[in-house]
């Protein structure tokens, strides 16, 4: 396999642990509160094709566009930030740098995308809540990225 194939498997991964976090992070939230994970995912199909919203399956979808956004969110930050911070510092710049790139993609989102698209999202939970979500992808794919370059991609990032 080559460096680039394990590269793309690797953040392939690691956005899908990302997305997986989220939906494990706001899925217990919504237990312990009472708040409606099935809207909240109906929601996310309500995002990008709102015509979809009222279908059944609209949850179901709302579960696979997060996992494709969080896939394409994965490359866009390990290819534009996450690996340039890694040549430049090493792997201890790998999970910082993801933490704060995914602290920047939720003030784009919820304080700019959102409100204008699709203001009924940003109401359905508390602001720290959703921080602490994109914190906890940040985390993830970072943890997942620098531990999968360390142990398969030897040479690829300055120790």
């Amino acid at each position: 396999m080559t460096i680039l194939t394990k590269r793309f498997y690797l953040i392939l991964i690691a956005g899908l642990a990302g997305g997986l976090s989220e939906i494990f992070w706001i899925g217990m939230y919504s237990a312990m509160t009472h708040t409606g994970g099935l809207e909240i995912s109906r929601q996310i199909t309500a995002t990008l094709i709102p015509v979809w919203a009222g279908l059944s399956i609209a949850p179901l979808l709302g579960v696979v566009i997060h996992l494709a956004l969080s896939v394409a969110l994965a490359f866009l930050c390990c290819t534009v930030f996450i690996e340039p911070l890694g040549r430049r510092f090493g792997h201890a710049g790998i999970l910082p740098g993801s933490m704060a790139v995914l602290a920047g993609v939720w003030v784009i989102n919820f304080l700019v995308i959102l409100p204008v698209i699709n203001p009924a999202f940003v109401t359905l939970l508390p602001f720290l809540v959703t921080l602490a979500s994109k914190m906890l992808f940040g985390w993830t794919m970072g943890s997942v990225v620098s531990r999968g370059l360390k142990n398969s991609m030897t040479g690829f990032l300055p120790d």
